[in-house]
């Protein structure tokens, strides 16, 4: 994977929007094959605990689903946002502190729009424990974790979403309300 793909889809995510100008976001690339491998025994257990949580046709679909990238994407990022950040001194903050976290997954998105720019695919893993993978990354007391991408070239192109291919769920047309 060429460094300047990943480093120019981290400045143009950079440029995502953020309450007060904030920028939360944090990014860890996660390199070291001791704390992936951490990271992949955390996805294993909690997907085993959600497995269980399905019957029938729904578990034997969802084991037989790709959900994880961590053993093939040579990108591994973390995403988490700092909840205690100085920069845009607390603005759209008082009413809805949440903004932070909110900014920081635009920021993810921001970044899966300029990974497909560059032809890479991007999976967005969220079956994991987040204080595991906070530990396991030791990054600082106010970070809070927000997402863990594993990137790198799809093994193969759709149009559609994965987990629409193979009938987890359909797309829905967006539900709007008149007032």
């Amino acid at each position: 994977m060429p460094a300047d793909l990943i480093e120019n889809a981290l400045a143009l995510a950079s440029f995502s929007p953020s309450v007060g100008y904030s920028q939360p976001w944090r990014f860890v690339r996660v390199s070291d094959p001791a704390r992936r491998a951490a990271v992949r025994e955390s996805f294993l257990r909690c997907n085993q605990a959600a497995l269980a949580n399905y019957e029938g046709e729904r578990a034997e679909l969802y084991a037989r689903l790709k959900l994880a990238g961590i053993d093939d994407a040579p990108v591994h990022l973390a995403v988490f946002c700092d909840m205690e950040t100085g920069v845009g001194l607390g603005l759209g903050r008082q009413t809805m502190p949440e903004m932070l976290e909110y900014s920081a997954a635009i920021a993810c998105h921001t970044l899966w729009l300029a990974a497909r720019v560059y032809g890479l695919g991007m999976g967005w893993v969220s079956i994991l424990d987040p204080i595991e993978v906070k530990k396991t990354l030791e990054v600082p007391e106010p970070w809070k974790f927000i997402a863990y991408l594993c990137i790198g070239f799809p093994e193969e192109e759709h149009m559609d979403p994965e987990l629409a291919r193979h009938n987890w769920e359909q797309y829905r047309k967006p539900d709007v309300l008149e007032r």
